[in-house]
């Protein structure tokens, strides 16, 4: 249809699915990145807060270098903080919808090594 365009990723781990002006929209799904057994950093975004929401499944936030974990229920928002460090971590079925600017990577985000 003429003005729609519709986006899907059934893949594993995290896809930049669309950019639009400064904002990116991603898919995840569970893949070794959020997998809580091989994941060994937090990581903080020093331009953009990010959004998480959750399509289906299990996943949950860590918060901070105190590792709070938060879950994430479905049909939430749930806003890390410009500079907060975080961390994903999901179980196998989990689907989340992650909103940030376009132009997050590893030049604007620190890192913090727990293992």
């Amino acid at each position: 249809m003429k003005g729609l365009e519709i986006f899907e990723y059934n893949g594993v781990g995290y896809n930049p699915t669309m950019n639009y002006g400064e904002w990116r929209v991603a898919i995840a799904n569970f893949g070794e990145y959020f997998d809580e057994e091989r994941y060994n950093y937090l990581e903080a975004h020093k331009e953009t807060d990010e959004v998480f929401v959750l399509v289906s499944g299990k996943a949950r936030l860590v918060i901070g270098k105190e590792f709070s974990e938060t879950p994430l229920e479905m049909g939430r928002l749930y806003n890390v903080k410009r500079g907060v460090f975080h961390a994903l971590l999901m179980e196998r079925d989990a689907k989340v919808i992650i909103v940030e600017n376009h132009n997050t990577g590893r030049e604007n985000t620190d890192y913090y090594y727990f293992r």
